[in-house]
């Protein structure tokens, strides 16, 4: 499923998730090789991936956490997602650690390239209240 991020009619960016377990994503390659176990760990596993945001917000992050707080609410009503995982850069981590993620392996190294990645990893009701408005209450 791939997410549009709107904001005063103006598109600002996007977000893909995809279920885990069906090898479509540069996460399960990467998890193959860090911890194969990973994901039998993680049910209803969802890749996080392909986040792209407009320049303009890309600092501070009121805005970006509205949308990933709206996405992930649209995706809890139409999918069973229990677990979210993703593949990005050391840099990127950082933003996703602030919104409930925490850093599953480092440096993971893509085969066939010098391409390194960061692993990371969320339960949905960590992710959802880190995401949540601050007036919001959220049950796990």
């Amino acid at each position: 499923m791939v997410f549009a991020f709107e904001l005063h009619d103006r598109l600002i960016g996007t977000i893909r998730l995809v279920p885990l377990g069906h090898g479509l994503t540069l996460t399960e390659q990467l998890l193959s090789i860090s911890d194969p176990q990973a994901m039998s760990r993680w049910p209803q596993a969802w890749d996080a991936g392909r986040l792209v945001v407009a320049p303009e917000y890309r600092v501070g992050q009121d805005v970006l956490k509205r949308c990933l707080h709206l996405t992930l609410t649209d995706l809890l009503e139409h999918a069973d997602v229990r677990h979210l995982a993703g593949s990005c850069t050391h840099i990127l981590s950082r933003l996703y650690r602030r919104f409930g993620f925490s850093l599953f392996a480092r440096d993971v190294l893509l085969p066939g390239t010098e391409k390194t990645y960061c692993l990371i990893h969320g339960e949905v009701g960590r992710v959802r209240e880190a995401l949540a408005p601050a007036a919001e209450a959220v049950e796990a």
